[in-house]
């Protein structure tokens, strides 16, 4: 059945649908929120080291650089539903064994290390399948509220992680959290399997997946975004976004430490702000829709971004940084969103998954390698002044995309 027949059958019950799956894959991003706090928390407080948070960027990102190819032919080959369920349990499974070995006293950074490289494999192929998915049960004029829908659910979902990650870490070993994500990802599984429907592939498309190889498919998919000027230029200056939000991304809490004091309770506070303002984004995204222009709407939450990364390296006052930084969560819904709307629309479905795991592999690829660079930096200048400088680079990149036709284009 394809989609436009499973959504006619479907009717207005696409809403509860779309609902269901939103709300599962929630369950299970909160147990990964406490874990990833958790685990970056304990990194940071305990080595205070540019050095070490680049060795553990790299075991979470790199994996699903490697294993996103194959999750995105998988996604366009198989059930996506039961991919999504397959990957969350290998990441649940792993975690249960990680979270036994420090219950039985083996603790170690490096069982950290081997926990974080595991769960990277299981997230590059979950999450081509999860962003291809929306696209397969949902109407194509619903997208973009769909996608920010989906940001302030995950927005809501994440808000609470920071604070109760934070209280666990005070009062529990590290070993809880990982438990607790164990249990969430039962949750979200049983979810997923039991009451979400989704559109099972024909016979024709079975056929043809089975009639080629994994290689083939992979050049299919590679052929299919040379053949489309826009995607390749939204590649292009996301990987060059993506090296610029690095220090934003990811060395705020070393900043954090070293500027105003290494207390988990401002750890707390700022990852609190980012979420909340990821929230407020995605609801307004939602209710909003954006410009009439999607690429405009990205343009302008890129300003913001660029504008609040240059705030982190100029306001001396915890305060203030901190209100900064909700305004810096606000904006990733207001670029995330047009971003995936303008790829979910335009895309064949048959490719989506291949697209998507190139989206994957860009971020999987050239964060862990900006941290290569930021990482050591950091121990060398003020994290400041990185800041400082990506958030003039990112307000360059965005009127460079605003100028671009091709990209304009894609967003009408």
């Amino acid at each position: 059945m394809n989609k436009n027949d499973f959504l006619e059958n479907e009717g207005k019950r696409w809403q509860k649908n779309v609902a269901l799956f939103l709300v599962g894959q929630s369950v299970t991003l909160i147990g990964s929120s406490l874990v990833g706090y958790a685990i970056m928390w304990h990194v940071t407080l305990q080595t205070q080291s540019g050095v070490m948070m680049t060795i553990f960027t790299v075991a979470t990102m790199l994996p699903m650089f490697f294993i996103s190819p194959f999750g995105g032919v998988w996604a366009d080959r198989f059930n996506r539903k039961y991919l999504i369920n397959i990957a969350d349990a290998s990441i649940a499974t792993v975690t249960l064994v990680i979270a036994l070995c420090f219950s039985l006293g083996t603790q170690s950074i490096y069982l950290l290390l081997v926990c974080a490289i595991m769960r990277s494999l299981g997230q590059g192929v979950q999450m081509p399948a999860v962003t291809a998915l929306i696209p397969q049960i949902t109407p194509e004029d619903q997208l973009v509220r769909v996608n920010g829908i989906n940001s302030s659910i995950q927005s809501l979902s994440m808000l609470g992680s920071p604070a109760i990650a934070g209280v666990l870490l005070s009062i529990a070993p590290l070993q809880t959290v990982l438990f607790i994500d164990v249990a969430t990802a039962i949750i979200g599984i049983s979810i997923l399997l039991f009451f979400v429907k989704v559109p099972s592939k024909t016979a024709e498309e079975k056929e043809l997946a089975s009639a080629k190889s994994y290689f083939t498919d992979m050049k299919d998919g590679i052929n299919y975004i040379k053949g489309h000027s826009f995607i390749k230029r939204f590649f292009v200056v996301s990987a060059i976004s993506t090296v610029l939000l690095t220090p934003a991304a990811l060395l705020a809490p070393l900043q954090v430490t070293r500027d105003f004091g290494a207390d988990v309770w401002r750890l707390t506070a700022i990852e609190l702000a980012f979420s909340i303002g990821m929230l407020i984004g995605g609801l307004t995204i939602a209710a909003w829709g954006g410009f009439k222009n999607k690429t405009v709407t990205l343009v302008f939450g890129a300003l913001i971004f660029g504008a609040t990364s240059v705030g982190f390296g100029v306001f001396t006052n915890f305060w203030i940084y901190l209100a900064c930084m909700g305004v810096c969560g606000l904006s990733v819904p207001i670029i995330n969103t047009p971003v995936m709307s303008i790829l979910q629309s335009k895309v064949e479905e048959g490719f989506m998954g291949r697209v998507f795991s190139v989206v994957a592999m860009i971020s999987s690829l050239v964060m862990p390698l900006s941290m290569v660079l930021f990482g050591p930096l950091g121990d060398v200048i003020k994290i400041d002044f990185l800041m400082i400088g990506t958030g003039i680079g990112m307000a360059i990149l965005s009127l460079y995309t605003l100028s671009d036709r091709k990209l304009r284009d894609a967003g009408r």
